[in-house]
């Protein structure tokens, strides 16, 4: 009996304690406008280079507009992604697999994957020729090019035989 008044007890602290989290975590949005402490994460690569270029609020909401203003063609892409991987999931269900099928979905994936692609790059490089200052574009490049590094070094990495890789 006491045991399990016990637990019940235990239990209705803890729901009392991640309550007061809750609350904490809330309160804590409104203060910041909305912000939280995933803000950072939420904005992903906006936010990080935003915040690395030092972008000004003009700047910012320049490329909102750039931003908004390819909503048009980017959401039909993302819609059409999303019905491919969702297609992929139907037709490998429960263990099935045709090749086939499977095949035409994963051409379908790669092409709006390519479509996406080419518009991502293209919004990169009105923001770099339309908003960024030369030392910003300086820094960019910069970035780039620590980018250009991680990259080489990760297919050095992977050429590799696999012995070797994992022993430096």
């Amino acid at each position: 009996m006491k045991t399990r008044f016990f637990s019940v007890v235990i239990g209705l602290l803890a729901l009392v304690l991640c309550g007061a989290v809750m609350l904490s975590y809330a309160q804590q949005s409104n203060e910041n406008g909305g912000a939280s402490a995933w803000s950072g994460h939420r904005h992903g690569y906006f936010g990080h280079m935003a915040r690395e270029l030092n972008l000004t609020d003009a700047q910012k909401q320049q490329i909102r507009t750039m931003m908004q203003s390819q909503r048009a063609t980017l959401r039909p892409l993302m819609q059409q992604l999303a019905q491919n991987r969702l297609a992929m999931l139907n037709a490998t269900a429960n263990g099935t697999f045709d090749q086939a099928k499977v095949q035409a979905l994963a051409t379908q994936q790669s092409q709006i994957t390519a479509q996406l692609a080419v518009q991502k790059a293209s919004i990169h490089s009105q923001i770099y020729n339309q908003v960024l200052t030369p030392d910003q574009k300086a820094k960019a490049d910069q970035m780039r090019q620590k980018q250009v590094e991680r990259i080489n070094a990760r297919l050095q990495k992977l050429s590799q035989p696999p012995g070797e890789a994992t022993a430096q």
